[in-house]
């Protein structure tokens, strides 16, 4: 039986009287990779607020590794500093490389940042740009400083926010072997939000399909792709409009 790092029960959110997700429950499974796949606006990266715990549930309760918490509960920093995001567009400081990555350890009151900072590039393979202006960067470098950055805090969940979107094939095959390597080799759970079915075939240990904010789906990649369950579930993995 795989353990969870996540559980969410009846979980809902809604903005302006508008409701975004109706998860109903979800279970993720500490060390795995978990592919979340939809069209824009199905949800995704309100998903990923919520187990950022940038925001609460509207309804329902959110456990992370056995800290449950629900619409009016206070989530600790502890427990917040153990997930980190990497988004589509990556915000950097205007300054060098290094100073990027070593940024959240600074904030975290770790003055001796040096060795995480360059185990963190060397695992992205920039180390030789670690004095470069990140402003001079291209889009490619840029995701893989911002994943850099995240990997240097060593947080026990990293959630990745349409991470390839808009790069060139070279630098999506970079960063998805980086995803690869950091889950095996740090045991990091892993949250994918894509709407790249065939990414998701490629990493993901599971996955699952958000249609008009309600998980249709969840299941092994194998059984996802080759014999899912809901119609709906068949016809995007075939790419056809299902919204």
């Amino acid at each position: 039986m795989n353990e969870s790092i996540y559980r969410l029960a009846g979980v809902t959110k809604v903005y302006d009287k508008h409701q975004v997700l109706a998860l109903g429950d979800l279970d993720v499974h500490r060390g795995e990779v978990l592919a979340i796949v939809g069209p824009s606006g199905a949800g995704k990266s309100t998903l990923l607020r919520l187990l950022n715990f940038v925001e609460p549930p509207t309804a329902g309760t959110i456990t992370f590794d056995g800290h449950t918490f629900g619409p009016e509960d206070t989530v600790p920093l502890a427990i917040r500093r153990r997930v980190t995001t990497v988004f589509q567009r990556p915000l950097l400081l205007k300054q060098s490389v290094q100073a990027n990555v070593g940024f959240g350890l600074k904030l975290r009151g770790i003055r001796q940042v040096r060795e995480e900072v360059f185990a963190a590039l060397d695992r992205v393979r920039l180390r030789d740009l670690a004095r470069q202006k990140a402003t001079t960067l291209s889009g490619g470098e840029a995701q893989r400083v911002a994943l850099a950055r995240a990997m240097a805090l060593r947080t026990d969940v990293l959630l990745l926010d349409e991470p390839t979107a808009n790069l060139d094939p070279y630098n999506v095959g970079a960063i998805e072997a980086i995803v690869e390597e950091v889950n095996a080799d740090l045991g990091t759970t892993v949250i994918l939000v894509t709407h790249n079915v065939f990414q998701a075939r490629r990493l993901a240990h599971r996955v699952g399909l958000l249609l008009d904010g309600e998980l249709i789906e969840v299941s092994p990649v194998g059984e996802f792709f080759d014999s899912p369950v809901d119609p709906r579930t068949a016809a995007f993995a075939r790419g056809e409009m299902i919204y």
